[in-house]
């Protein structure tokens, strides 16, 4: 044990100084065992590779930092820890967004649903009206014409269209309330 601690510590002395031979030595003596640690905590083969890999690559930038050569091994096992549990934490996001936008699409599946039997309902309301009503509902919430213009189409006057439509409306409530006051 004491004799690996010391080859590290030369290669790490020697990268350190310049040497870029002595990373690729770290490199096999080491990324297994990064492997194994990383999959240990992930419980994911090709995650655990990539966690080593994300390692190294911080390992190789910040090893200039690293002021006591002897603590390779614990200050290199400690980023693959680190580098474990972010990815822990991403996948855990990960799933809470796909749960979320799971969650949204069955909302709006189950509001257009919502939305198509509402309309349905009201489309057979509006058959169960006079002949008259229903001619000044459609040109009025479907077509969109003004008053003015329904009673110039239907060659009645301004006042009897009002009518019709205020007949409609409370006609559509009665109708309607026993339907939609059992839903809610």
């Amino acid at each position: 044990m004491e004799k690996d601690n010391h080859i590290d510590t030369e290669m790490v002395k020697a990268y350190q100084a310049g040497d870029q031979k002595a990373i690729a030595q770290l490199v096999k003596r080491w990324h297994l065992i990064f492997c194994k640690k990383a999959y240990w905590i992930v419980k994911d083969a090709n995650l655990s590779k990539d966690i080593a890999q994300e390692s190294w690559q911080t390992i190789m930038d910040k090893m200039h930092t690293l002021q006591k050569p002897s603590s390779f091994k614990s200050w290199a096992l400690r980023i693959v820890y680190s580098k474990s549990l972010d990815a822990l934490r991403e996948q855990s996001r990960k799933r809470s967004r796909e749960t979320e936008f799971g969650k949204q699409q069955v909302a709006v599946v189950d509001d257009y649903k919502e939305k198509t039997e509402h309309k349905e309902m009201l489309l057979k309301a509006i058959k169960r009206l006079p002949e008259q009503q229903q001619s000044v509902i459609r040109l009025y919430y479907t077509e969109e014409y003004s008053l003015k213009e329904i009673s110039e189409l239907l060659n009645i006057s301004v006042g009897t269209t009002k009518s019709r439509l205020f007949h409609a409306r409370e006609k559509l409530k009665l109708i309607l309330k026993p339907i939609i006051g059992n839903k809610k």
